[in-house]
């Protein structure tokens, strides 16, 4: 059938052959076999619109997966559900089920928002005591403070948040201003360790003047132990149209300013202080 140029001289006898064989269910390496066609390009041609057997079919792996997912599917499962059952990706899923019908949802908008809100809430609950767990076991690893830790945490929480003076601008006071009492009540601890006497301190309180001033003075009049007649008078920030104030809770008391009078030289220690914790940084870290 074939020239020993490997050309084929008569291509419809040769197609009439092929198709009566395919239809008799061979496969195209017995097709090939009993014509003796050894050009695959040919032997496509020869039997091409004819499918093959279905014995000549590989099966597909998926198809077992495929129809699974398809029941699942009409039991009303969603892809996540699916995807953990069968353990195939998602996109394959859409691909098998995606002529089928939507399954109808377990849960209405409302219910769905209360699932939703409820497992937020047990996930902040879980949060907040991770963290509280965390700030409980870093709480013990304080112990007691010594004289000198107490003295070297007022060095550095004065140099953080007291008023520093400047070339342009002496100021050489021991001013300090802060909104949180704990900071308060420890800077005052530091000052008792230094020796210096309360009727030497003098307070004011600094409050937005939308805030309710009354109550501030008497929080923090309290929080020092001083009768409110012995606060100066208060300075009262102006209200900005343009800005949105956040420090509206009832729980808003300004901040308390703390001055010691007569303290050029404590100011001046304070800031030698300062400048010998660096230099013994330094040491530390070899960066002299």
């Amino acid at each position: 059938m074939t020239t020993a140029t490997g050309k084929y001289a008569d291509f419809e006898g040769l197609r009439a052959q092929a198709v009566a064989l395919r239809r008799e269910g061979l496969s195209l390496r017995q097709i090939r076999d009993r014509l003796g066609v050894h050009n695959n390009d040919i032997l496509n041609r020869l039997v091409k619109g004819e499918p093959p057997p279905d014995w000549t079919k590989r099966p597909n792996a998926k198809d077992d997966l495929r129809e699974k997912a398809r029941e699942l599917r009409l039991q009303g499962m969603t892809y996540d559900q699916i995807q953990v059952e069968l353990g195939c990706s998602k996109s394959s899923i859409s691909l098998w089920v995606r002529d089928l019908p939507k399954p109808a949802p377990r849960y209405t908008p409302e219910e769905q928002r209360a699932l939703m809100n409820a497992g937020l809430k047990r996930l902040r609950a879980a949060q907040d005591e991770e963290r509280e767990a965390i700030k409980r076991a870093a709480h013990q690893e304080i112990g007691n403070l010594t004289d000198r830790e107490l003295f070297l945490i007022g060095v550095g929480l004065y140099w953080a948040e007291g008023q520093k003076s400047k070339p342009y601008a002496r100021r050489e006071r021991a001013i300090f201003v802060n909104s949180d009492p704990d900071m308060i009540l420890t800077y005052l601890a530091w000052l008792d360790l230094l020796g210096v006497e309360r009727h030497r301190i003098q307070y004011r309180v600094m409050i937005h003047e939308t805030a309710d001033v009354e109550s501030a003075e008497r929080y923090w009049a309290d929080l020092v132990s001083v009768d409110v007649a012995w606060l100066q008078k208060t300075t009262l920030k102006k209200h900005n149209p343009k800005t949105v104030r956040k420090n509206v809770g009832d729980d808003y008391y300004g901040c308390l300013v703390i001055q010691v009078k007569g303290s050029a030289d404590l100011y001046c220690r304070i800031e030698g202080w300062w400048s010998g914790i660096n230099a013994a940084r330094g040491r530390v870290s070899g960066m002299v």
